[in-house]
């Protein structure tokens, strides 16, 4: 897969394509099955898929202040994409001048004049232009004008899996995701997204406690805007980005209340692996949830119930 920022510099003899565009955050089963379309119609029609998103998020440039939590970061939303036959990944700046830029404007100077599109794949509710002015029935009219068709997705929904939304439908949206994820609801997520919501990052120092109380973990270090589930102790995994290491982890989220602490951190005790991970960038994937984070009485106490965590995640996860 090919990755671009920018259109400034396309391919010599850059011909047509098929693009779908989004901000494709947390690329859930409802933007695969998006994206899906569009690759499958690249390959009818015998030219490259192009699958178009923004950084930064739209809404931080058009209201400083109110990014939405973070499902995917770019590079995990790149490797996403690339599973699913994307032939190229093109990330457009997302400017104070872009964002002023008219919806036929927009359709005009970049899907036609540089992408040379033949077709267009977009969700049934996609904006877009200055104040979101364009809709899909906009860049239909535009398509028939210039030349190319254009496919208004339907939204994707199923039987909700969460403990607030169960037997109710669901439309699977990130905005729909990250408030399980806010929840805590990290299996609902992880039924909406078709895997387990994944924060990454850098394992830094902490204050070794957990190796003075026998579960030594590994400190997350998380992007700025990064969804990060609730305050709890989950059942997960650790992987080694960049290798095929994936280890079975109890997850940590929270400010260590028993012993009086104000910082929030996300940590991971890998069972069964005595390693110093500091340094190495590394995936949590939330599975499941156990428990919320309590203030214990004693050490002992705090240490019977880490016990009891570890054999809850390695009964959950060591045989799934």
């Amino acid at each position: 897969m090919q990755r671009w920022r920018g259109l400034e510099n396309l391919p010599g003899g850059w011909g047509r394509c098929v693009a779908t565009i989004g901000v494709f955050d947390g690329v859930h089963r409802g933007h695969s099955e998006l994206i899906g379309r569009a690759v499958s119609l690249a390959e009818q029609r015998g030219v490259p898929s192009v699958l178009m998103t923004f950084d930064p998020h739209p809404s931080e440039v058009v209201r400083p202040g109110s990014h939405p939590a973070q499902l995917t970061t770019l590079r995990r939303k790149a490797e996403l994409v690339e599973q699913l036959g994307v032939d190229v990944f093109c990330v457009l700046p997302f400017t104070p001048e872009l964002s002023k830029v008219p919806a036929d404007e927009f359709v005009h100077e970049v899907l036609v004049d540089r992408l040379h599109v033949a077709a267009v794949v977009v969700g049934e509710n996609f904006t877009f232009g200055h104040k979101a002015a364009g809709n899909v029935d906009l860049l239909r009219r535009l398509g028939s004008r210039f030349g190319f068709t254009v496919e208004g997705a339907k939204l994707v929904t199923a039987a909700g899996a969460g403990e607030a939304d169960a037997g109710s439908e669901i439309t699977f949206s990130s905005t729909y995701i990250r408030a399980c994820i806010d929840a805590g609801d990290v299996a609902a997520a992880a039924a909406a997204l078709g895997r387990p919501h994944r924060l990454e990052g850098i394992v830094v120092r902490g204050d070794r406690r957990g190796r003075e109380l026998g579960f030594p973990t590994a400190n997350l270090s998380t992007p700025r805007f990064a969804a990060i589930p609730a305050d709890g102790i989950y059942a997960g995994r650790f992987t080694l980005l960049g290798s095929d290491r994936t280890l079975t982890a109890a997850i940590s989220v929270g400010t260590n209340p028993t012993f009086s602490g104000r910082e929030r951190r996300v940590e991971a005790y890998v069972l069964d692996v005595d390693e110093d991970f500091y340094g190495q960038r590394v995936g949590f994937d939330f599975v499941t949830h156990l428990r919320g984070m309590e203030k214990f009485t004693s050490t002992d106490a705090l240490i019977a119930t880490m016990h009891e965590d570890v054999r809850r995640t390695r009964e959950l996860l060591d045989d799934a």
